[in-house]
């Protein structure tokens, strides 16, 4: 079983401990950090995003390949995933209903070719966090 573990700054810790909680040990991991294409490519940012894989892959704690891409970031995970049995994401929002996807996340769900887990960063909110009814 191939697994990419697509982390984001905020939500990385919860797409680690799901992949930790979810995955057969014997599952081929690759964890997958994407620069957004309008950010300006620096030195900065890429160290910034080699520590958190280097920290997400000590957490998981086995053996973890890993990948630092550029681009636009939906089309840069659904490229990666093309290869993948499983993709773990985590969501990006702290509200139920449509908005609690982003639009990166949601092109994802779209399009990747391959199952996909997704989780919630923490616990799940509560339904009070549900938007009224239109009627």
């Amino acid at each position: 079983m191939r697994v990419l573990v697509w982390l984001v700054e905020d939500t990385w810790e919860s797409a680690i401990v799901q992949t930790i909680a979810s995955v057969p040990e014997s599952a081929e991991i690759t964890l997958l950090f994407v620069v957004e294409a309008e950010q300006p490519r620096s030195t900065i940012s890429d160290q910034i995003a080699r520590g958190l894989l280097r920290e997400a892959r000590t957490r998981l704690g086995r053996a973890a390949a890993h990948e630092l891409r550029h681009g636009r970031v939906e089309r840069e995970v659904v490229a990666a995933a093309a290869d993948a049995d499983l993709l773990v994401m985590a969501r990006d929002r702290s509200r139920l209903g449509p908005g609690s996807i982003g639009p990166h996340a949601q092109y994802v769900l779209d399009h990747t070719p391959c199952r996909v887990l997704l989780v919630w960063p923490d616990r799940p909110p509560s339904a009070s966090t549900l938007p009224p009814a239109p009627y």
